[in-house]
């Protein structure tokens, strides 16, 4: 077995040589055949978008990529309280009034406390689950 491309028969060599000039040919009246366009080189990373993958939007309605189609009268609603938000907000108020008002209804729960004797219990319990581990 020939080790190195000179140790090969000039035959072998010539063969060789015209089956690559016939894959080139062909090559060739290919790319002929699509219009010139190469082949895509192999990408690496995350694969981009098939631009297919992409929704259609039905008429009047706006797709954002992330989020369903909204519809013209959805958006206004949002663009209104956009402003109604924006204009509380340049009238000095940081909240809407609505939730101010529930917020100061709603009084505050007592906290709660745990009595002596159930720490004790607990405390008591906790020193027998270490007693217990230290003697096994």
């Amino acid at each position: 077995m020939p080790s190195t491309f000179w140790d090969h028969p000039i035959e072998t060599i010539e063969k060789a040589l015209s089956i690559r000039k016939q894959i080139e040919a062909l090559q060739k009246t290919l790319s002929d055949i699509y219009g010139g366009a190469k082949p895509a080189a192999k990408r690496r990373g995350r694969p981009a978008k098939a631009a297919s993958a992409a929704p259609v939007a039905a008429a009047g309605a706006k797709v954002d990529g992330r989020k369903a189609p909204r519809s013209a009268a959805t958006r206004a609603k949002m663009a209104a309280a956009a402003k109604a938000r924006w204009a509380a907000r340049k009238n000095g108020a940081t909240k809407p009034a609505a939730a101010k008002s529930t917020a100061a209804e709603t009084p505050k729960k007592k906290k709660r406390t745990m009595s002596p004797e159930a720490r004790a219990r607990i405390a008591a319990a906790q020193r027998a689950r270490w007693a217990k581990a230290k003697a096994a």
